[in-house]
């Protein structure tokens, strides 16, 4: 029987378990897709550990876990015209993508995968790609741009640095020393994050220039950097902070995102344009392993579990 990643408890990571279930079967409007891979979310552990997090986003357990997929269509419910069996398909099934069957909506977010596109990074692709895509437009980044991106070797920073360099802006960009080497190879200037960072943006930067937009995706720590920078509130945008933390900056992120904008993008991957790289992938049934690694942080892009 098919395999489903659910939590019964909130708490830990470890009360993830893998349950047999019945194969689902797609209704109307509706389509089946085998799982290939899976991508990881920080937010994911949020919805695990903590109870009331969930019940905001209406989880209650026992519970699916994940959001992000790629995988073959492998059954089509009665109406269904823009998919076919046996299509590549990749997108984005909310507390459902664990596993080796997921259902999701014609009209929603699912789109067909390139063809040199890997099934491991259009499985890591649903979640950041949209915020990536949405938060770098909110700034309509120009060739005038200097530009600090706050943990650009995340998921969604390592694919905001890139769009913001191809809007020809300069981009700054925080992460640990060990992934300097790996920004600088994508055209982005790297500083260490934590204490002292406005300190070290100064350092990089040119005589006469100055940052003039910031895209957060760690926290308010960066806000307050960019404040020190003095970049206004119009100029930043978070998708770290929300409410009283982000002060005034947008909070422009995936939910802004389109099927188009994963479209664009997952066709910027597959010709090479653009990279994603995978921190690490492990087996469908190490997902707790998997998110003990995500939790750990300084990751460099993704992590995926694959089901075969």
């Amino acid at each position: 029987m098919p395999r489903f990643v659910q939590f019964d408890e909130f708490g830990s990571r470890e009360y993830l378990k893998i349950v047999r279930r019945e194969r689902p079967w797609p209704g109307p409007g509706q389509v089946l897709v085998r799982v290939m891979a899976a991508g990881l979310n920080m937010f994911d552990c949020t919805v695990y550990r903590d109870e009331k997090a969930a019940g905001m986003f209406g989880v209650t357990v026992p519970s699916g876990i994940g959001h992000d997929f790629s995988g073959f269509v492998e059954e089509i419910g009665e109406g269904v015209t823009r998919f076919a069996v046996g299509d590549a398909v990749f997108g984005t099934a909310p507390f459902s993508s664990l596993a080796d069957f997921t259902i999701v909506a014609e009209n929603g977010q699912v789109v067909h995968k390139p063809s040199p596109l890997t099934f491991e990074v259009a499985g890591a692709l649903g979640t950041v790609g949209r915020a990536a895509m949405a938060s770098v437009a909110s700034l309509a980044l120009r060739e005038h741009d200097t530009v600090l991106v706050s943990a650009a070797c995340g998921g969604v920073g390592v694919l905001a640095a890139q769009l913001a360099v191809r809007a020809g802006a300069e981009v700054i960009g925080t992460a640990s020393e060990v992934n300097h080497d790996y920004l600088s190879g994508l055209g982005v200037i790297p500083v260490e994050y934590g204490d002292g960072l406005v300190e070290r943006v100064l350092e990089v930067l040119d005589d006469g220039d100055r940052i003039t937009a910031v895209l957060d995706n760690h926290g308010a720590d960066t806000i307050d950097a960019a404040f020190e920078l003095g970049v206004p509130p119009e100029r930043i945008n978070t998708i770290a902070a929300y409410g009283p933390e982000a002060r005034g900056a947008s909070t422009i992120g995936g939910t802004h995102g389109t099927n188009e904008d994963l479209v664009a993008l997952a066709e910027m991957l597959a010709e090479n344009e653009l990279v994603l790289p995978l921190d690490s992938i492990y087996p469908l049934e190490r997902v707790a392993e998997a998110y003990e690694r995500l939790e750990a942080g300084h990751l460099r892009g993704k992590i995926i579990l694959v089901t075969d």
